[in-house]
């Protein structure tokens, strides 16, 4: 097994205090599982945020089902693999007893470990043969479930390349020190929304004083980028790489029409368009665990809107609701026409949004990071008091937004 961390702090596992146990919650609660959503799509590994007594409090890649449904003897818990670990306090890195290999680095705060991020689950080449002595029937007498079902959890495990499992490590080891930065920094200040680290901000900082350092002054046009994209294109089309290709067009697309004037109106036929490539995007990315259909008509479609309004709505219901779910779902776009106007709903089935960012955006702050509010307020510039952005519901069920602006087709418009 491939050990990231030479220098390992021989922490010591501290039971949470209430304290500690509201700082990790409020954290989570912070749109975690968002900070880092960018960087989690190098990986399909399992990668889960846990507490000191084996508690699983965020799940960021879902775990394997043989793991969750056949090992675990509680819901939410992780298996005794690890809990034989999580006194140490320190960094682990083993096979459990079915062959897969593992990983464990703890969040520390002044020197005491008080969670952990953990995961992997996932089979070694030189150790796949394990899985095919798995005893399936024991199995199924010790958990009472069916025999098929077991036995297809255990061929969906994966096995992965060293390589794989070392750049996953690194993720975990990074995503781990920034949960230790954050929960020391919120106990100092004693505010849960002070001096929130995420990696991209760190990437950012790095490159902006890389380019001070250089004293480089670099502006690039964007016909410049588009011809690059298309460039591109055009390779994986002759190397065959097809799925490349129509990735690239639709990023070039997606990224025309988001350097258009935002003070004109757009049809709502051609933001859907836009939208459209955004999902398959997705789609692609993160495969069966999303779904999406549109549902508008052409005479709806001719109707106009401020660009770039129900794309934000779409991203939200796809990054906070859909995603930390581990199944995934179904975001639904659809609209209709009433005696308030033109109504267009964007529904999620996912886990709806977590209680205090929910309240932020019924309050339309902007400390919710979510872009509801000045969406809200773009549409009331342009279409008065009575219209504009509603939270019409959101909970474990899912989200439905809507976007209410009048029936006219005569205003000035942009294509």
């Amino acid at each position: 097994m491939i050990n990231m961390m030479s220098e390992t702090k021989q922490n010591h596992t501290v039971p949470k205090d209430g304290t500690m146990n509201h700082m990790l919650q409020n954290l989570i609660s912070s749109n975690l599982y968002t900070r880092y959503s960018g960087i989690l799509s190098l990986s399909d590994i399992s990668m889960f945020l846990i507490d000191t007594d084996g508690n699983i409090l965020l799940e960021f890649i879902p775990s394997p089902d043989f793991c969750t449904y056949v090992c675990q003897e509680k819901n939410n818990q992780v298996c005794q693999d690890y809990k034989r670990r999580l006194s140490s306090g320190r960094e682990d890195c083993f096979v459990c007893r079915h062959g897969l290999e593992n990983t464990l680095l703890p969040i520390a705060v002044h020197g005491e470990t008080v969670a952990y991020i953990a995961g992997m689950q996932a089979y070694l080449p030189d150790n796949e043969y394990q899985k095919y002595l798995i005893n399936i029937q024991g199995l199924q007498e010790q958990k009472n479930c069916g025999l098929e079902f077991i036995a297809k959890t255990v061929s969906s495990l994966k096995t992965v390349e060293p390589n794989k499992i070392k750049i996953h490590q690194q993720l975990c080891s990074h995503i781990a020190r920034n949960i230790s930065f954050d929960l020391s920094e919120i106990e100092t200040h004693t505010d849960p929304d002070v001096a929130r680290l995420s990696i991209e901000k760190e990437i950012l900082e790095k490159k902006i004083i890389d380019l001070e350092t250089k004293n480089m002054s670099l502006v690039v046009n964007p016909h410049f980028l588009f011809n690059t994209l298309n460039c591109i294109a055009r390779i994986a089309y002759f190397e065959k790489s097809h799925t490349t290709e129509e990735l690239i067009y639709c990023l070039s697309d997606l990224l025309r029409y988001n350097l258009k004037q935002v003070d004109n109106l757009h049809t709502i036929g051609s933001e859907i368009s836009n939208i459209e490539k955004y999902l398959h995007i997705q789609k692609i990315r993160f495969k069966n665990r999303l779904d999406y259909e549109i549902h508008i008509s052409e005479k709806i479609k001719a109707h106009r809107i401020p660009n770039m309004v129900i794309m934000p709505i779409v991203e939200n219901a796809i990054i906070h609701g859909l995603m930390p779910k581990r199944d995934g779902g179904k975001v639904s776009i659809y609209a209709e026409e009433n005696e308030k106007g033109i109504v267009i709903f964007v529904v999620d089935n996912g886990n709806g949004f977590p209680k205090e960012v929910l309240e932020k955006m019924k309050k339309k702050e902007n400390s919710s990071g979510l872009g509801f509010r000045s969406t809200h307020k773009r549409l009331q510039k342009y279409f008065g008091e009575g219209y504009g952005l509603e939270i019409v519901k959101s909970d474990y069920s899912g989200s439905t937004v809507t976007i209410t602006i009048p029936a006219q087709l005569n205003r000035g418009y942009t294509e």
